[in-house]
């Protein structure tokens, strides 16, 4: 195997270790990025549904209480509100969702599905957590959820879900008395869930990883194609020219040139030893033939 060869193998070992490595650390780079910037979308989104809820609650609400008993107005609940306004989002962008998802609710369009009810149930189980993370497959990609519990900690709540005897009457005319009752305090009543695609966020992150590799192939590529330039003109070429010399002076061709000594690195510090050995050997034989 050639002086170039073995470089060549070994430059090639370090580079795909490398290469291995870097691919490891920046997929996990970029896919975390990637997650954390669909969290960051979906805590958006949950603080402006809060920023509903506290509207509608300090502002909206006491404004159409006198008119509850003659005319139940949803627009004074606070999921209600939250939830109408960011559907128009949902109506735009699909995977995008926010629901206060309920085991028992008034309206039976906020009632909590499969996944949604175990998102609860584990509130219910772990009262000191205040949010929880999780992702779930769908038809279009990956889909991150962020919830957040909704325990009943205002006695005034109860006055529309104890009892359908204590409810609005108005409340009862729109939604009937068959749901939205028997709530108590300190139970998760139910959980606000924001939901966001990961998708688009990790082909993202895929595209970006595709480049980085693809720009650190590009670099070893340029970068073992000059050293074998460098390696050819300043140390192969040189060494096979002095072999060739070497040669031909063992086998009694004295006329032999000499090798012409360029720079000041080590192949030129070789071959002037090199240049001196020959004129010793050539002057030996001189004073043998003699």
């Amino acid at each position: 195997m050639g002086l170039k060869a073995k470089f060549n193998l070994v430059l090639l070992l370090a580079f795909l270790v490398g290469l291995l490595l870097a691919a490891v650390l920046s997929w996990q780079i970029v896919h975390e990025n990637a997650r954390r910037e669909v969290v960051q979308q979906a805590e958006v989104m949950m603080a402006q549904a809060s920023a509903i809820r506290d509207y509608t609650a300090k502002e909206i609400g006491p404004l159409l209480a006198g008119q509850i008993k003659v005319r139940f107005l949803p627009h004074t609940v606070p999921s209600w509100a939250a939830q109408t306004n960011l559907r128009t989002l949902a109506a735009q962008f699909p995977d995008y969702t926010y629901k206060e998802a309920a085991l028992n609710p008034t309206n039976p369009a906020d009632r909590a599905t499969d996944w949604e009810s175990g998102i609860i149930a584990e509130f219910a189980r772990n009262p000191s957590l205040t949010s929880f993370t999780s992702t779930r497959d769908s038809p279009t990609g990956p889909i991150l959820s962020i919830s957040r519990p909704i325990r009943i900690t205002d006695k005034d709540c109860l006055s529309c879900h104890s009892t359908p005897s204590a409810a609005p009457t108005s409340m009862i005319d729109l939604y009937g008395s068959a749901n939205g009752f028997g709530w108590k305090l300190g139970d998760v009543a139910a959980a606000q869930i924001v939901s966001v695609p990961m998708q688009v966020a990790l082909d993202r992150a895929s595209a970006a990883f595709k480049i980085y590799l693809l720009a650190l192939v590009t670099v070893f590529a340029v970068t073992i194609v000059l050293l074998n330039l460098l390696l050819h003109f300043v140390i192969v070429k040189p060494i096979r020219r002095m072999s060739d010399i070497a040669s031909e002076v063992s086998l009694g061709n004295m006329d032999a040139p000499e090798f012409a000594e360029r720079g000041r690195d080590e192949i030129a510090s070789l071959a002037g030893s090199f240049n001196r050995m020959r004129r010793s050997l050539a002057n030996a034989m001189k004073l043998l033939e003699s």
